[in-house]
């Protein structure tokens, strides 16, 4: 009897592992169509509310340059950002483009240019595209029934509305006073910064994690390297105990590196795609924020149209509220 009762207590645990290991792609509560997840606890009213809050005219802009020799995740060899000039003024004076002659082209100047990038670079929100389980994106979708040769027909970066809603500060490198290389952060630091905050987290929040990384974006080497990010356990703390509605954080990635599980290697993209439908912002600037002290405000914010990508670039700005 024994013996079956300690078979019995094993084959529970092995469940359990089992259980807690399993990664499965979310099916919406919003419907079988949904393609913005958790954006949709955005409503004309919960807007309304936030706006109707702001205290001052002030703004902070939440978003980075794009320069060339900026940094950007090419390890697995997606471009760089390039810039180049198509017309200078003193260019069109000699090639006269416009067949409108020398006279008309040294009294009228004209400079062009054009760039080429990743999306996924300087500060952007991922689609929920971006990442998928086991073949299939959040919702079910699939690459055999919704992915093109122009793209995702299903949760592109074109069906991203503009963003507004309450935005919250977690200044975890000041709560913590420094985090070391390659730190995860997890759910008692934030809930360490936000009780020195003295802030409380409502549901459908957008949520902005500070590490520090953004002072050192002019230099990729040591912006790159070894930088701290959040756990699985932080944002299942957010997620499914906070309800937070968006994510961002002012590192390359969100997560830290190495991944935290064996069996996946972006396991926080992963679940908060995949798994919940949530959508996140990387690559913010939160200094000024940090600086001043605001940690809450009204989050605005809108992403570019790009029909069918994985992600898009984003310039977010805070407004702070009474």
């Amino acid at each position: 009897m024994k013996a079956h009762f300690s078979t019995f207590i094993l084959v529970l645990l092995i469940s359990a592992v089992k259980a807690q290991s399993t990664e499965e792609v979310g099916m919406s509560p919003w419907g079988p169509q949904d393609e913005i997840g958790t954006l949709n606890m955005m409503t004309e009213d919960s807007k309304l509310e936030i706006l109707s809050q702001i205290q001052s005219g002030k703004t902070y802009d939440l978003s980075v340059d794009y320069f060339v020799g900026m940094p950007s995740f090419d390890a697995l060899g997606d471009p760089s950002y390039q810039y180049w000039l198509t017309h200078t003024p003193n260019g069109t004076v000699v090639d006269n483009p416009n067949g409108l002659g020398k006279a008309m082209n040294q009294k009228v100047s004209y400079t062009g240019d054009a760039i080429s990038m990743y999306t996924h670079m300087g500060t952007h929100i991922d689609a929920l595209n971006h990442f998928g389980l086991n073949g299939k994106i959040w919702n079910g979708f699939t690459p055999e029934e919704h992915l093109g040769d122009k793209g995702w027909k299903k949760t592109g970066s074109e069906t991203i509305p503009p963003i507004i809603a309450r935005g919250v500060l977690i200044d975890v490198e000041e709560a913590l006073e420094g985090l070391s290389e390659n730190y995860r952060i997890n759910a008692e630091d934030l809930k360490t910064a936000l009780r020195r905050q003295k802030v409380k987290l409502r549901k459908g929040d957008v949520v902005l994690i500070r590490t520090g990384q953004a002072r050192f974006y002019e230099d990729a080497n040591e912006y790159l390297d070894k930088y701290p990010g959040i756990s699985l356990d932080a944002v299942k703390w957010l997620v499914e105990d906070q309800q937070i509605m968006l994510l961002g954080a002012d590192n390359l990635s969100l997560e830290a590196f190495p991944p935290e599980r064996e069996d996946n290697w972006v396991p926080v993209h992963t679940y908060l795609l995949a798994e919940k439908g949530v959508m996140f912002i990387e690559q913010m600037f939160l200094e000024e924020l940090a600086q001043d002290h605001i940690y809450e405000f009204a989050f605005i914010a809108a992403s570019l149209k790009l029909k069918g990508a994985s992600g898009s670039p984003m310039r977010p700005i805070a407004i702070p509220v009474r």
